[in-house]
C-alpha cells in the first residue's frame, strides 16, 4: 500500500452550489478516495481558504511549493486536487520548481463536481490514484479524462468536453502502458528555484494594430518579466515603438520571452520578420506555451536568471528546436 500526501486547493471537483453559483467545499476529503482505500493511505491538507483556481496567485504557488517540499520526502507520492482553469499553470510551475526525488506528484480536477450527475471527477480521481499506487510515474504529471500528460507543455483546451487538457509538444501517455517515467526531468540543481510572490509577469498578446498598446505595457514598469505571444513562428511587426520598448525592457535586465500564440506552434527565427524583435533582446522560446512561459518567467524573475540560464532551461525541457 502506498502512503500519499493530498493537497486539496479547491476547484470544481469539490464544489457545491452556493448563493451565487458553485463554490469550494472541504467535504470532498470525506469520500473522494474511499474507493481506493485498499491501495492508498492518504493524509490530507485542506487549504484555508479553498479557492476557485481562477484566483490562484504567486503567493499560493509559493506556499504550496514549500508545503510539498516539506511533506513529499515523508510519502510515496502526492496528489494535488486543483481547479481546471489554472491547473496547467500550477502543474508547469511545480514541474520547474519542485525536485520530487523521483516520486510522482499527480494533479487532477474535474469539469463537474464530484457529486454531480455524470461527473467526470470519480474517473479522474481513479486515474490519479491508480497512477500513484502503481509507482511507475516520476515527477509532475497531470491526470485527466483517461490520459496522463507530462506537466511541461500541458494546457487546458476545453470547458465543454471531459477531455479538457492536451499537450501539443509531448502528447499523452497510455496509463496502462509500460514505464513512462523517462519524460520527467528533475530540475537542474545549478539554478535557484524559489518563488518571490511579489514578482509580476505580464502577457502581451499581439493583435493587428496592437503595437502601441503592447509597447505601453512593456514601458509601464509594472512587470518583472514578460511573454509576447506572437504570430505563427513568433513573428511580430517591426513597429518602432514596440522594438524600442522591448530593447529598453531587456536592457533593464528583465526577461522577455517570445512564444507562438498558435497552440501547436514554435517560436523560432524562421522568418526575417521576427529578427528585429529578437535583436532587441527577446528570446524565442520554441515550443514553450503560455503556461510553461509563465512558470519559467516567474522563476527567472524571482531568482535572477540570466538570458543564457533561460535558454539552457528551455533546452533541458526539450522546448527548443534542434535544427
Amino acid at each position: 500500500m502506498k502512503n500519499i500526501f493530498v493537497l486539496y486547493t479547491g476547484g470544481t471537483i469539490g464544489m457545491r452550489p452556493g448563493e451565487h453559483g458553485l463554490e469550494p467545499d472541504p467535504a470532498l476529503a470525506q469520500h473522494a478516495l474511499a474507493a481506493h482505500a485498499g491501495s492508498l493511505k492518504a493524509d490530507w491538507h485542506i487549504c484555508e481558504p479553498l479557492i476557485d483556481s481562477s484566483a490562484v496567485s504567486p503567493q499560493h504557488w509559493h506556499d504550496w511549493l514549500q508545503l510539498l517540499r516539506e511533506r513529499l520526502p515523508h510519502y510515496d507520492g502526492a496528489l494535488v486536487l486543483h481547479g481546471t482553469d489554472t491547473l496547467a499553470y500550477t502543474a508547469n510551475l511545480l514541474a520547474l520548481a519542485l525536485d520530487t526525488g523521483g516520486k510522482a506528484v499527480v494533479l487532477t480536477g474535474s469539469q463537474r463536481p464530484f457529486g454531480a450527475d455524470n461527473s467526470d471527477a470519480p474517473a479522474n480521481l481513479a486515474l490519479a490514484a491508480q497512477t500513484l499506487a502503481a509507482g511507475k510515474a516520476k515527477g509532475v504529471v497531470l491526470a485527466f479524462a483517461g490520459s496522463l500528460f507530462p506537466a511541461v507543455g500541458s494546457s487546458k483546451c476545453s470547458t465543454e468536453r471531459d477531455a479538457g487538457f492536451t499537450n501539443h509538444r509531448f502528447g499523452a501517455f497510455n496509463p496502462q502502458g509500460a514505464d513512462f517515467s523517462g519524460c520527467f526531468l528533475a530540475p537542474a540543481s545549478s539554478l535557484k528555484r524559489e518563488i518571490d510572490p511579489a514578482k509580476r509577469i505580464a502577457a502581451v498578446l499581439l493583435l493587428p494594430g496592437s503595437e502601441e498598446a503592447a509597447a505601453h505595457m512593456l514601458n509601464s514598469g509594472e512587470s518583472d518579466g514578460a511573454v509576447i505571444l506572437g504570430y505563427g513562428h513568433g513573428n511580430a511587426p517591426a513597429h518602432p515603438a514596440l522594438l524600442a520598448a522591448a530593447q529598453q525592457y531587456c536592457a533593464g535586465g528583465r526577461p522577455l520571452l517570445l512564444i507562438s500564440q498558435t497552440p501547436d506552434g514554435c517560436a523560432a527565427p524562421v522568418y526575417a520578420q521576427s529578427a528585429p524583435l529578437l535583436a532587441a533582446g527577446a528570446l524565442a522560446a520554441g515550443y514553450c506555451n503560455a503556461e510553461t512561459a509563465a512558470a519559467l518567467l516567474l522563476l527567472a524573475a524571482s531568482n535572477g536568471w540570466q538570458h543564457d540560464d533561460i535558454r539552457t532551461e528551455l533546452q533541458r525541457l526539450q522546448l527548443l528546436p534542434t535544427a
